[in-house]
């Protein structure tokens, strides 16, 4: 290991470690009254003995007064704020220890949401560099297209997502293309904006070195403009896998979804079982960094192919 990769490897390893720390800390006040309520239920004695007494203290002020607690706010059955030991352990009880057929996998739950976001960002981006090639290629829609794609990020997709089901299903689509309409929604609009910008990229001299060399504007596009975008547009596909895979996740929202990352959240918000939420989240969110790490690959296969310049 390289002396740079060791220093960068150190300094992760720091910041993690000081996530963690707050992580624990902030749980002692964020589970301190629930916990004392299990302690005095259980014969311990507690400062102030009475429940309504303590729901009118602050936290902090009854982590001082009982802190023989403190240990006990980092394994509660279902804590305000679960330990990241906890969130751990339910990772690995429903990725290890649980078949992926199962339903109360996470691998099954993530390859849910997983054809949902690809589905939806192979449409997403296939339209976003569609609209890019045409906005700059065709000044009517450089002026009437892109506005309308930049109103449309304006709509919250809390707020959108019901909306597009509705209108699905009313039609008899369900399944899958729910979701996947939603996630493309959300990944066309990245892929739009940085394809334009790439396509512009080459500077003036470029552009009339073709001329004089008499090429098409299709040459135009093959051999210079092309090129010239690819790391704009990986940059945006980086992006827009990661909204992709929101979309999905709030797409099985409304649904009432039985299978997916949303439904797991779901489920866990219905049950109050807040261990499993985060458990979900961090799936999600390791999902999301394999994603844009296998496009990062990717982007440095295709660049170095073809000689552009990282």
């Amino acid at each position: 290991m390289s002396n740079g990769a060791f220093k960068a490897f150190w300094a992760v390893l720091t910041v993690l470690a000081i996530i963690v720390a707050f992580w624990y800390a902030a749980c002692i006040p964020m589970n301190i009254k629930g916990v004392l309520t299990e302690q005095e239920r259980a014969g311990a004695v507690v400062q102030p003995p009475s429940a309504k007494d303590r729901r009118d203290l602050s936290e902090f002020g009854l982590v001082l007064t009982n802190s023989f607690a403190i240990p006990a706010t980092w394994d509660q059955d279902r804590p305000r704020l679960p330990a990241p030991h906890q969130v751990a352990v339910e990772m690995w009880e429903t990725t290890v220890q649980k078949k992926i057929t199962s339903k109360r996998s996470l691998v099954y739950h993530a390859w849910v949401t997983l054809s949902a976001t690809m589905l939806g960002f192979a449409i997403g981006t296939g339209l976003g560099i569609v609209l890019a090639v045409g906005i700059v290629h065709s000044r009517v829609m450089d002026l009437s297209v892109m506005p309308w794609a930049i109103v449309s990020q304006t709509i919250p997709i809390i707020a959108l997502a019901p909306m597009i089901i509705v209108v699905l299903y009313s039609v008899g689509i369900q399944g899958i293309i729910p979701k996947a309409v939603i996630s493309a929604y959300l990944s066309f609009f990245p892929v739009v904006v940085g394809m334009v910008k790439g396509l512009r990229s080459p500077d003036a001299m470029q552009l009339d070195l073709l001329r004089t060399y008499n090429a098409s504007r299709a040459q135009g596009f093959w051999k210079l403009r092309l090129p010239a975008s690819l790391p704009y547009l990986f940059t945006s596909l980086k992006i827009g896998i990661a909204a992709s895979l929101v979309g999905a996740i709030v797409g099985e929202l409304p649904t009432g979804a039985v299978a997916g990352l949303g439904a797991r959240l779901l489920a866990g918000s219905y049950y109050g079982q807040t261990v499993q939420i985060w458990s979900a989240l961090f799936a999600a969110a390791l999902l999301a960094a394999s994603l844009v790490g296998l496009l990062g690959l990717v982007e440095r296969k295709v660049l170095k192919r073809m000689g552009v310049a990282q």
